[in-house]
């Protein structure tokens, strides 16, 4: 599945009145941005067919029969492109009979057969589903032995040659391959030292950071800027940052990929989440004309408090001047008048009733007060995030009297730590209330690297986290039997880290649950930053049932709020609703995160944020708040955020 979610537009660049040049005038790379990932793999799989067609017509006029060289990227990044074009080659468009091709890195020491191994991913993503021929399939081979291992790369560099087209995913790090920061430009293909960092981030496919191999088998920069065209792509706003280093930073050694500057025939190919931090996103103003709606107004001066750091009422007409806004102020008139209106936009932001307040004037309100008591409900890829994300929202609802529904579309079973089960399991032991220990013990320790955990195992790890969640909703008083739902979308029940696509079947469990409950709100995670790709998933799975169900009467008395996971929060240019919380509820929100034992002090998933879930959720909440202050508004304890869909 590639995914398709984008935030709805309100405002901003006119692309089309802007020449090109000005455009990316900030930017050192040709760069091309989608709204979503499905479009920027549709641009991609396009190129590919048409330079492999033009190629075998060349062959054909000029009776040659040199192969068609394709650089192969690894990793997460590449599989919606690589079954893209699967599906192109089972429709019979595209045929890699006579293409050749050179995969980037392989992690080392590594069996091919293991599922952790490059090797083995991109065959089960690509190569095993076309009518390419093994003998031109070229992948660093990892059981070589170490003794004789520089030799055998040394022959893999002179074997690669001429590569057509290169394709390269890219490390939050700057990585290409498995090129660290501090690479050398030169370096050709060699055996690299992999950092605590990537070691870290590939944590989460091998269960634990011990089982990551040191070393890895790397094309280097040398060899990657040989191709002669490039093509780099990254998708979701975890690669926001390393994006703009990317195409608008400077060429560095500690940014690998900024040496892609020096290429002569390379694009970068985004979605707008990975694009977000470049400056004609982030301030469109300042590269061209652009349509000025009340939130993109507000999108500008809240940029540009930040800038000038001033609040709201304080900016003046020369800020708005010498930070490129005079465009605004021709567009709208006096910055005072521009100044107050924003003040009020964003202050009717906040509400302390996010599920509409009765008999209240709906003009300036982001919720409206009828039905004065409404059905919600709030989705939560795992089986904590409700709490974790927007528990203060959720208790305020639960408490204002709402029929409030949580749906927990995932079991979340994988990131249950072995040793939880065994405290678990002895912990029922030792009340007498049945030994299962050595039973379940045996199951673990008949556990294989890189296969699904036995399915009795993650049973019982699935009913840990039930149960967590049931115990947070219980303390917000929600009805456990007829209000909490356990949706076990069939995507992620592989057993294994690496998710299924999503089906049909997944839809329909939702569309399920919406028609029975005829929602007026619903809740669900916006954000695509998750670890394991699972929040991407489970925001597609909404959407596409609330597409299929648009013809629904209940349907258009409903409204989606988009929260954020543990990772990110929503800019305040962006926000919707805001909901303030006090201190006791801050309390209470952490209490219920507590309630998922499973999750506190062991988290097998954490990436490089080593926060527990409660630090996080308050750390952010808290800073939001703060962000509030600083814009002129009144100051609270903290403050969710939420941004509508429609």
């Amino acid at each position: 599945m590639n995914s398709k979610y984008s935030l709805p537009k309100d405002g901003g660049l006119i692309p089309d009145a802007t020449p090109k040049d000005i455009l990316c005038r900030y930017e050192k790379i040709p760069t091309r941005i989608y709204e979503n990932e499905s479009q920027g793999v549709e641009y991609i799989a396009d190129m590919i067919e048409s330079m492999i067609k033009e190629h075998t017509m060349h062959n054909q006029s000029q009776y040659s029969e040199r192969l068609f060289s394709l650089g192969l990227t690894t990793g997460r990044t590449p599989v919606g492109l690589y079954r893209e074009l699967v599906k192109r080659y089972n429709r019979g468009d595209i045929s890699f009979k006579d293409v050749v091709v050179y995969s980037l890195d392989e992690l080392y020491p590594i069996d091919p057969a293991s599922q952790q191994s490059r090797n083995y991913r991109i065959r089960e993503d690509f190569l095993n589903h076309i009518d390419i021929d093994e003998s031109n399939i070229h992948i660093p081979d990892a059981t070589v032995p170490q003794a004789g291992i520089s030799e055998y790369i040394g022959k893999y560099e002179k074997n690669i040659k001429d590569i057509d087209l290169m394709l390269l995913g890219v490390g939050e790090e700057g990585q290409i391959g498995f090129n660290e920061p501090g690479t050398f430009v030169y370096a050709k293909a060699r055996l690299v030292q992999l950092s605590h960092s990537t070691r870290n981030t590939l944590a989460s496919v091998f269960h634990t950071i011990t089982k990551v191999p040191d070393m890895a088998i790397t094309m280097g920069p040398s060899t990657i800027l040989k191709a002669k065209k490039i093509i780099l792509m990254a998708w979701g706003e975890d690669k926001s940052d390393v994006i703009k280093k990317i195409v608008e930073g400077d060429v560095t050694s500690m940014v690998p990929a900024s040496y892609l500057q020096d290429h002569t025939n390379i694009e970068v190919v985004v979605d707008e989440n990975a694009a977000q931090q470049l400056t004609r996103q982030v301030a469109p103003w300042l590269v061209g004309p652009c349509e000025w709606t009340p939130k993109f107004i507000r999108r500008a001066v809240v940029w540009l408090c930040d800038i000038v750091n001033k609040p709201i009422l304080k900016l003046e007409y020369n800020d708005y001047v010498e930070n490129s806004l005079s465009q605004l102020l021709e567009f709208t008139g006096s910055y005072d008048q521009i100044n107050i209106r924003v003040f009020d936009d964003l202050q009717h932001t906040i509400t302390g009733w996010p599920g509409g307040k009765p008999d209240a004037d709906d003009a300036t309100r982001p919720v409206p007060s009828l039905p004065e008591k409404k059905r919600i409900v709030i989705f939560s890829p795992h089986p904590d995030d409700d709490v974790i994300s927007m528990g203060g929202t959720f208790l305020r609802l639960v408490e204002q009297g709402h029929d409030v529904h949580v749906a927990y579309e995932t079991s979340g079973s994988i990131a249950v730590h072995d040793d939880v089960v065994l405290q678990m399991v002895d912990t029922a032991r030792k009340l007498g209330a049945g030994d299962k220990y050595e039973y379940v013990k045996n199951l673990i320790d008949s556990k294989v690297d890189g296969e699904p955990e036995p399915s009795d195992l993650l049973s019982i790890k699935a009913a840990i986290r039930r149960a967590e969640a049931v115990a947070a909703c219980r303390l917000f008083g929600v009805n456990e039997s007829t209000n909490v739902h356990f949706l076990n979308l069939p995507f992620y029940e592989t057993g294994g880290i690496k998710k299924g696509e999503l089906t049909q079947a997944d839809t329909d469990i939702i569309i399920k649950l919406l028609r029975e409950v005829k929602p007026h709100q619903i809740f669900a995670a916006g954000d695509l930053s998750d670890p394991h790709g699972t929040h991407r998933v489970c925001i597609e799975a909404v959407l596409n049932a609330i597409e299929r169900m648009k013809d629904d009467e209940w349907l258009r008395d409903c409204h989606m709020w988009l929260y954020r996971g543990a990772w990110q929060e929503w800019s305040l240019g962006a926000v919707d609703m805001a909901v303030p919380l006090s201190p006791a509820e801050m309390i209470k929100k952490r209490h219920a995160i507590y309630r998922h034992l499973s999750q506190k002090d062991i988290v097998p998933f954490p990436g490089s944020d080593t926060r527990e879930f409660w630090q996080r959720a308050e750390d952010r909440t808290q800073n939001t708040a703060r962000l509030y202050d600083a814009l002129g508004m009144a100051e609270y304890q903290a403050i969710e955020v939420f941004v509508k869909m429609f």
